[in-house]
């Protein structure tokens, strides 16, 4: 079929197609999934191109689609724009505008969608709360985020993943976050960012619009560098362990060493939460959800009820039982600062049969090699079972380890040798899809 520039036809106006997105309020972008009444949006990516199926998407019952394309016999239901994408945008801005709720936005290198799942927890029994869904938190899937956003909401949390400079700065100008959290800036996405400075630069764009707007900023108050970052924010709420507004431990009091059990010692009427994530390095996390509750009144027993109720799912700090075997599924990402805290905590638990099934890590640039290197030291200050290295730049590392190109290979190793009462953690970079080695198998 055919296409015409979108220039030979008029622009709809953002007013306009707000008007119709009321009256049809789910968005689709993908019209293998499209439900009759949709709105449509024809997005453009590098090897695909959604305006060639707009006129799909109509004969499959969208109620319009939203093009920046137009074919030689077009539909009247076809919305023509500039740009597909930034009228998305766009719209989740103006829609965005028409609340007046508090609109708490999350970044960081690791532990974001932990604590939007826990803050959400905490959050959602008291206050009618939005949050992203799963891991849609980039250029399309904050303003699906946004445009999810029902009229009954008192509460939204957003979470912003970003890979460069000027990122978050974008995503701010359309979500216009009241309150911020960075979790931590580690070595993640160096690709793209360049190095950790460039990391905390990028990450605290969300800070500059708080600072700019007269927002309010959860900081982990045991990071220095967020300290310093947060300067001039108007309302800083603090957690950490001491010195802060709400303070707490990592405690295993009742002899629980599997899963994190915090103590509170200050600002919050809990004695202790006894939460089914695995890892200390989910203790900021913790501590910032019950501080974003405590800051909105939220009463403490459910702050509590809500932390110890959540079940990690998705391959984030989950903890699983296969038969004889517990497995701590840690893969959905892995950057070196993630991975060296999994490191650390598994060698922690009691038992002595631990075997690390630890996969490449991505985005690092040219630091890559010397990052990899780094976490082969550190699995040499522990006695390991045995040790499974898949893929990437571990492979191209002279080691004495296991090594295998795919997790489904690893995950035929793994089989093969009938493990009893073994631990294992499973953890790499979303590309390496170390899931796989549960199901080829653990």
């Amino acid at each position: 079929m055919a296409f015409l520039f979108i220039t030979f036809a008029p622009m709809i106006s953002i007013e306009s197609l707000y008007k119709i997105y009321l009256k049809h309020p789910e968005i689709c972008t993908d019209s293998r999934s499209l439900k009759s009444g949709d709105l449509f949006f024809a997005l453009k990516g590098e090897n695909f191109n959604g305006n060639h199926f707009a006129l799909q998407a109509i004969s499959q019952g969208a109620a319009y689609a939203v093009t920046d394309e137009i074919p030689e016999h077009p539909d009247d239901r076809l919305l023509p724009v500039n740009d597909v994408l930034k009228t998305l945008q766009a719209l989740a801005g103006y829609h965005r505008n028409q609340f007046s709720i508090p609109f708490i936005a999350i970044t960081g290198s690791n532990g974001k969608t932990t604590t939007k799942e826990l803050m959400h927890a905490v959050l959602a029994d008291t206050y009618r709360t939005y949050t992203t869904q799963g891991n849609l938190n980039n250029h399309i899937g904050i303003p699906l985020t946004l445009l999810k956003i029902k009229p009954d909401a008192q509460m939204a949390i957003v979470e912003m993943g970003a890979n460069h400079l000027r990122e978050i700065a974008g995503y701010c100008e359309y979500t216009r976050p009241t309150h911020g959290i960075i979790t931590n800036c580690g070595k993640a996405h160096l690709e793209g960012f360049g190095s950790v400075e460039g990391v905390r630069k990028g990450k605290g764009e969300l800070y500059d619009w708080l600072r700019e707007q007269g927002g309010t900023a959860f900081v982990m108050w045991d990071y220095d560098y967020l300290r310093e970052m947060s300067k001039g924010i108007p309302e800083i709420v603090s957690y950490g362990t001491t010195n802060a507004s709400v303070t707490g431990v990592a405690d295993s009091a009742d002899g629980e060493e599997t899963h994190l059990r915090v103590k509170f010692t200050r600002g919050v009427n809990i004695n202790f939460i006894q939460t089914q994530l695995t890892g200390k390095y989910n203790l900021p996390n913790v501590l910032a959800a019950v501080t974003v509750g405590n800051f909105f009144n939220t009463d403490p027993a459910k702050i509590k009820s809500g932390i110890e109720a959540y079940l990690p799912s998705n391959s984030r700090s989950q903890l699983l039982k296969r038969e004889s075997n517990t497995i701590v599924l840690d893969a959905y990402n892995a950057n070196p600062s993630s991975m060296k805290a999994a490191i650390e905590n598994f060698a922690g638990f009691p038992s002595k049969e631990k075997v690390l099934v630890l996969g490449a890590m991505a985005e690092l640039g040219a630091s890559s090699i010397k990052e990899h290197e780094e976490i082969l030291q550190l699995i040499t200050e522990y006695p390991w079972k045995e040790v499974v290295l898949v893929g990437g730049d571990f492979l191209k590392i002279k080691q004495p380890y296991r090594s295998f190109h795919s997790s489904a290979e690893a995950g035929t190793w793994l089989k093969s040798r009938h493990f009893k009462n073994t631990w294992f953690l499973v953890k790499g970079s979303r590309s390496m899809g170390m899931e796989k080695v549960l199901a080829d198998g653990l």
